[in-house]
């Protein structure tokens, strides 16, 4: 059909072959991605495809094949466009039939036209997703999928953007700087849309956090601040009801980034644009942030498309069933153990010689929420270390040892600043018709670092305490209430939050560990900077292998055990009732699961209860101290 290396360079070649032998059998489109599928299945394939998150722009050659780890950050309505087309020239009248799949052009010869009256004409139906690159991706993810790669890639001669070429960090400092990005557009050329009804393609920007005023063109609407990298429009054909808003995808397909993408914008006169006029009603306001440049937001047409179970690349992608998935977490079982004693050491040496604190550290590092029961999120472990020190750079120090431990993770600073200026919810633009992200639209086990220690005093506004509400909701019921004007949506989410704090929190949490330092280095900075850099790379991979794997393990109590649990907690409320209630009951539950995965195994053993009962008497016995200390705390 093509040489080896077609299917990488010029997918649209190959599917046009596929076309030409079974156009007249719509099951050519199964057989493409078929194709695909298999390529990308042969040893170390993915490992050839050009990644939109490590390759700028413009070293991509526009029609070739590439992937995008993202998330889904925004979704439009479907639009409709020409899966099948047929082109006449005026002159000899020759037909030929063409495929609109996978284009946001249609294919015209210079002596062709779209004849829009074909019998052999075809409207299909696509979704499209606005995606991001993941919000909070750590340093190490990055990195570890940029040395993997195998891509060849260089400057694309074929390919001429109408801006200056720039990288992504330019790019950042183009977001920062809005007013630099009005791009110059060249004279309109002679091209036709394959999209109907809706316009063409579709998406979006970002709100400048502190303001409630419209975003300034070509925002790239980053939930977090500061992040980098490409946003994408993301065209998807097949069982897009299976995506939603915050999934994290793997996506290969292909890129379009053709100039006319942007001059139809400019120029909506319909001259050679196939959209209705009679059925276009976007607002100005819809079609400028729905249809940006392709060179700063390019189109992706997804031959396949997956959720990640995690986005942890040292793992295989997918660790529900499949033989590599059980042969790894078999693999790597016998080392379970050893891994915890050396995970529990480094974070004893983190958190200043407390071995108390590491322990629940671990348990909330390796939590999720694995199920729920009516509205009540089970698995969710949210840890407040209280007893920071205020005024000094621990905290941070402790953020930047997670973040190296987790895929993905934000730490969110509580001053009042922040409290009354940042986004937390997003909100529906309505004029626009788009989702305006905010702080907590995060991906699924994303570690959300709450730094409490650097609260100052002050008046918090209807802002700060709208956010502060939205905070306790996340962390309770583990939902966001989106705003949508006229009413609210629960986005239910799975989010580890840690809160470090002076005192008690102000805000709600499961388990409340106050820092008891065992040593006091002579300088934290410097010690916590060296414990870091101590530590072998091949035993911090094995951490990130551990944590991950970890939050995927199934589990259950047998009903020997259930009985005896019961057993047990009716014996310790015998003499005193009040002694443990069942909210403390669950508390041990929660903790016992946890420390039976934490060691690999996958049913609660007689021996584990017990150790999470002494746990948490350790823990309660603390915390008692800390209020007998600081009266003044509830």
């Amino acid at each position: 059909m093509s040489s080896a290396q077609d299917w990488l360079s010029n997918p649209l070649g190959i599917v046009q072959s596929i076309f030409d032998q079974k156009s007249t059998n719509l099951e050519w489109e199964k057989t493409v991605v078929t194709y695909f599928k298999e390529k990308l299945q042969e040893n170390d394939a993915t490992n050839w495809v050009p990644s939109l998150n490590d390759v700028p722009l413009h070293y991509l050659k526009p029609n070739s094949l590439v992937k995008f780890r993202c998330m889904v950050q925004d979704m439009f309505d479907p639009e409709f466009y020409m899966g099948v087309y047929e082109t006449v020239d005026p002159n000899t009248k020759a037909r030929v039939l063409h495929f609109g799949k996978y284009r946001d052009i249609a294919e015209c010869g210079p002596q062709q036209e779209v004849d829009l009256n074909s019998n052999q004409s075809v409207t299909l139906e696509r979704q499209t997703l606005y995606c991001v690159p993941v919000p909070g991706e750590s340093a190490w993810v990055k990195e570890t999928h940029a040395r993997a790669s195998q891509a060849r890639v260089s400057p694309s001669t074929s390919y001429m953007p109408c801006r200056h070429k720039r990288s992504f960090e330019e790019d950042e400092d183009m977001d920062m700087q809005p007013h630099k990005q009005k791009e110059q557009l060249p004279a309109g050329s002679s091209v036709c849309s394959t999209a109907q009804a809706s316009g063409e393609s579709k998406r979006l920007e970002r709100t400048a956090p502190s303001g409630q005023q419209r975003p300034s063109p070509l925002d790239l609407n980053f939930p977090l601040p500061g992040e980098k990298g490409p946003a994408c429009l993301l065209k998807v054909y097949e069982n897009w009801d299976c995506f939603k808003v915050n999934d994290i995808l793997e996506v290969y397909g292909i890129l379009s980034v053709d100039p006319a993408l942007s001059v139809m914008n400019e120029e909506r006169d319909g001259s050679f644009s196939l959209v209705d006029p009679m059925t276009c009603v976007d607002t100005t306001e819809e079609q400028r942030v729905h249809s940006p440049p392709a060179s700063l937001v390019p189109r992706l047409h997804a031959l396949l498309a997956h959720k990640l179970d995690h986005s942890n690349p040292l793992l295989p992608v997918s660790l529900q069933g499949g033989e590599e998935a059980k042969n790894y977490a078999a693999s790597f079982a016998s080392e379970l153990p050893a891994v915890r004693a050396e995970l529990l050491g480094f974070l004893t040496h983190v958190l200043l010689g407390d071995s108390l604190a590491a322990e629940y550290l671990i348990l909330h590092l390796i939590s999720t929420v694995y199920a729920r029961r009516d509205v009540m999120p089970l698995g969710k472990f949210t840890l407040n270390l209280s007893g920071c020190p205020h005024n000094s750079n621990y905290t941070e120090h402790v953020y930047h040892i997670i973040q190296q431990l987790v895929p993905s993770s934000y730490r969110l600073c509580m001053t009042l600043h922040n409290m009354n200026s940042l986004r937390f919810i997003p909100k529906k633009d309505y004029a626009a018709n788009r989702l305006v992200s905010g702080v907590l639209q995060l991906g699924r086990n994303t570690s959300l670092f709450v730094d409490e220690t650097v609260l100052e005093q002050g008046q918090l506004d209807t802002t700060g305490v709208q956010n502060i509400t939205a905070l306790g909701n996340l962390i309770t019921w583990q939902k966001v209430d989106y705003d949508f004007n006229y009413h609210r949506m629960e986005f239910p989410c799975n989010i580890n939050v840690l809160i470090t704090s002076e005192g008690r929190s102000l805000l709600p949490s499961d388990f409340q560990v106050p820092l008891q330092p065992q040593t006091v280095p002579p300088n934290t900075d410097e010690y916590l900077t060296n414990l870091q850099a101590a530590l072998p790379p091949s035993l911090l991979n094995k951490f990130r292998v551990y944590l991950t794997l970890l939050k995927t393990m199934e589990y259950h109590i047998s009903d020997e055990v259930t009985k005896a649990v019961e057993d047990d907690f009716v014996e310790m409320r015998k003499d005193d009732p009040q002694s443990i209630s069942a909210e403390d009951f669950h508390r041990m539950l929660v903790v016992a699961r946890l420390l039976s995965l934490s060691v690999g195994q996958a049913t609660l053993s007689w021996e584990r209860w017990l150790r999470a009962k002494q746990l948490e008497v350790l823990r309660t016995s603390r915390t008692e101290q800390q209020k007998c200390v600081n009266g003044n705390e509830p």
